[in-house]
């Protein structure tokens, strides 16, 4: 934690305490990027025993939720931090909700993979779930990353990728809408691919979010509702 400068307590526990809601902030985030590569791998490949894994794990990640919820508040009534040590926790606590929504997003693509595999697989949209998966996955990874390093670097970057994403769902959204207006029969079953599409968009917004905290946490800047080039140029001013 260097890095960030927080400050060193005469108390060694409360040193403790900060170093561990990190651990389990990164281990919870372990478990939502490996369910969103999983969702996206059970409906481009019709695993539904994959899917299932995915809805379990959600279990898992509700009660981690709760746990680092539970924890930010002790912290909170216990030590009273300020300053850098203030935003450490609220960082942990806000970045904890994303991580929670976007495991809820990933149940949904799992979802959505059952209903596939139940009504038939769709005539398209793959190609476009795998490629929006990748780079979300990318993403995830990043915004994780520039927690555990305090590397505003890495969070301007996933601020870059989730409007390359933004560009790439409204493409896949065209795409497909035109699709089901030549073919009403595919409707149903291309509608799947649509709402999956859209958790992902929405998955790339939380880790976009989650780049958003690491920037307030090391630089004491608000960069949220701000274009990326107002970002970079809010950085380079502080």
């Amino acid at each position: 934690m260097d890095k960030l400068n927080l400050d060193q307590h005469i108390s060694q526990q409360f040193n403790a305490d900060l170093e561990d809601l990190k651990t389990q902030l990164l281990e919870m985030g372990g478990l939502v990027e490996q369910q969103t590569i999983n969702a996206v791998n059970a409906i481009t490949t019709a695993d539904s025993d994959l899917a299932e894994r995915v809805i379990i794990t959600e279990e898992e990640v509700d009660h981690r939720e709760m746990k680092l919820d539970e924890n930010c508040t002790m912290v909170l009534a216990r030590r009273q931090p300020a300053a850098s040590d203030l935003r450490m926790v609220l960082a942990v606590a806000k970045i904890t909700r994303d991580l929670e929504r976007m495991g809820d997003e990933a149940h949904k693509i799992a979802k959505m993979s059952m209903h596939l595999t139940e009504d038939g697989e769709a005539p398209r949209g793959y190609v476009e779930l795998r490629h929006i998966g990748s780079i979300v996955h990318q993403m995830v990874i990043t915004s994780l990353d520039s927690f555990a390093r305090f590397d505003v670097d890495l969070a301007v970057k996933v601020a870059q990728e989730d409007k390359k994403v933004d560009q790439e769902y409204k493409s896949a959204m065209r795409e497909l809408i035109t699709y089901m207006m030549e073919d009403p029969r595919s409707i149903s079953r291309v509608m799947n691919i649509i709402w999956a599409l859209r958790a992902l968009e929405r998955i790339g917004d939380h880790a976009r979010n989650i780049a958003e905290h690491v920037i307030y946490l090391v630089k004491g800047l608000d960069v949220r509702h701000i274009s990326v080039k107002e970002m970079e140029r809010q950085l380079q001013q502080n």
